[in-house]
């Protein structure tokens, strides 16, 4: 089972419709209202003249009624623009509902303060900005199980984006160290006189339990030093103390702030956006290496794609290097291109004045594949139009400082929109459902697809039908309060835990709560 599928599976997902041609074109063209439901006659009652000829002239009572309704509905499709998607209420394209849950992360009784510790724990961050934000929070809670002084994080730089950024470049590294005192003890770099000393060297188990850390301790009895060369999932998303689990979201979400020269700059972005009213921040994951690394090539030239081929070929650390792309879009694990963006956001009815915020990197092929998508939402901006050519400048070069300007618009804005579920998507969404379950439309890619082909092949128009179905296949995927997704039925082993939804995806239930409740 894919990934889509499960999540069209969860317990507040059973409205989500299996989209086939046939059904589709039932549900384009509905038969009316279904059949009335009698009751069985006594049959004393129809020997009567006079019963029969109460029941002939009820039935055609109720023909007529029938007759009357449908003839209703077809004088009110046909007033219908079905080039217009039908109109909602601003409270359905903008309103969100905590239904009384909020953050809890405050540590129980049990929870003591951890003092200094002579054994030091060195980590090398990997991957982008949002995966090392997640894998700097999974290391705290692993110094706090294994009682070790964690040093400051060193950041990845040899990753696509070739980023030399340091901690203090990305992170206010003071409010760090004293937002987790008493949880973790936290350093800058290594006291003097272990600069030189020897390291153990351990590869952490990917979703490890606190049992497995137990065990690891072991590793600090011969050596003060232990460093870690990944940071990312090492820790499991379930079945931890909860305790560590708040602790977690407390780095996350309280202690790990970006830099003032970020945050400022963050927050003027949003000034901006704000002083036109509501926007949507769409995180649109059309980048090349995304591209490339999922074989996605729906749209793209022959030339593009061969490109893209050559790319994943070359990308050593990328192991699936043969993919169907057909295959691949229709199971729904591609980024939807800018067009279906496009078309998806106006068929749930957000109209063409609606502000757009492009939270993501360079987008492949430019102009030739955004212009679609700003022919539909002409108020498409990014960061480098809301921001001055001196403000911006600051951040020439640094991939993953470019990136956390995009991670506090996105946070901020009163929808979010991710095209594919990526590392940010899956963290602005959590940071999302932790700020109070601000809405977040998670887009149904494989059911979309259906409706985009039958858009291509000209058997669906886009119009009130479109949006109909659009809609109600997002009615129940728009960020409400839920529990997390254990892991796929019928995955055994290891391999169980790769299927879960992430914890900083959905920090429910352990650091979500219903008021009055911890």
């Amino acid at each position: 089972m894919s990934q889509s599928q499960r999540f069209a599976t969860g317990p507040d997902r059973s409205h989500i419709l299996q989209l086939h041609p046939l059904s589709l074109a039932a549900m384009a063209k509905p038969r009316g209202a279904p059949p009335l439901l009698h009751p069985r006659p006594h049959r004393r009652l129809l020997r009567s003249p006079i019963s029969r000829c109460a029941c002939l002239l009820l039935a055609f009572a109720a023909l007529l009624l029938l007759s009357s309704l449908h003839q209703v509905v077809r004088v009110d499709l046909s007033r219908l623009d079905p080039d217009q998607p039908r109109q909602v209420s601003s409270d359905q394209l903008w309103a969100s509902n905590g239904y009384g849950y909020h953050a809890c992360v405050t540590p129980t009784s049990r929870y003591k303060v951890q003092g200094k510790s002579d054994s030091y724990m060195t980590v090398r961050s990997n991957g982008g900005l949002n995966q090392m934000r997640t894998g700097i929070c999974d290391m705290v809670g692993v110094a706090r199980l294994v009682n070790a002084t964690l040093v400051i994080p060193q950041l990845d730089k040899r990753s696509f984006w070739q980023d030399t950024s340091t901690f203090k470049d990305i992170f206010d590294e003071p409010h760090f160290i004293t937002a987790l005192e008493g949880d973790v003890h936290i350093v800058s770099d290594l006291p003097g006189s272990l600069q030189s000393a020897p390291r153990a060297r351990k590869h952490f188990t990917s979703w490890s339990g606190a049992s497995y850390y137990e065990e690891v301790k072991e590793l600090w009895k011969n050596q003060k030093v232990v460093h870690i060369p990944k940071s990312d999932s090492r820790l499991a998303n379930n079945g931890l103390p909860i305790d560590i689990q708040r602790l977690r979201c407390r780095c996350l979400y309280q202690a790990l702030r970006f830099s003032d020269l970020i945050e400022d700059l963050g927050k003027k972005l949003v000034e901006r956006l704000r002083s036109h009213g509501k926007y949507i921040a769409l995180h649109l994951r059309y980048e090349k290496d995304m591209l490339a690394f999922t074989g996605c090539t729906y749209g793209l030239s022959d030339l593009e794609a061969n490109e893209l081929r050559i790319m994943r070929e070359r990308t050593s650390h990328w192991k699936l290097k043969d993919i169907n792309s057909t295959e691949q879009r229709y199971e729904g694990n591609c980024p939807l291109t800018p067009n279906e963006v496009g078309s998806f956001l106006r068929a749930m009815g957000y109209p063409e004045s609606t502000w757009i915020y492009l939270a993501a990197g360079e987008i492949y092929g430019g102009e030739k594949y955004i212009s679609k998508l700003r022919s539909y939402f002409p108020n498409l901006v990014s960061k480098e139009m809301l921001a001055t050519k001196e403000e911006f400048e600051k951040f020439n070069s640094h991939a993953s400082q470019v990136a956390a300007l995009d991670y506090i618009v996105a946070v901020e804005s009163d929808v979010f929109v991710p095209s594919h579920s990526s590392n940010m998507a899956k963290a602005v969404e959590g940071h999302r459902r932790f700020l109070g379950h601000r809405k977040t439309i998670t887009p149904d890619r494989k059911g979309l697809v259906e409706l985009f082909d039958l858009l291509e092949k000209g058997d669906l128009m886009e119009g009130p039908k479109l949006s109909s179905l659009v809609t109600e296949m997002h009615k129940y995927r728009q960020g409400a309060p839920r529990k997390r997704y254990g892991s796929l039925p019928g995955s055994k082993g290891r391999a169980r835990l790769r299927t879960e939804e992430s914890f900083y995806e959905n920090p429910f239930p352990e650091c979500i709560c219903l008021t009055g409740r911890h």
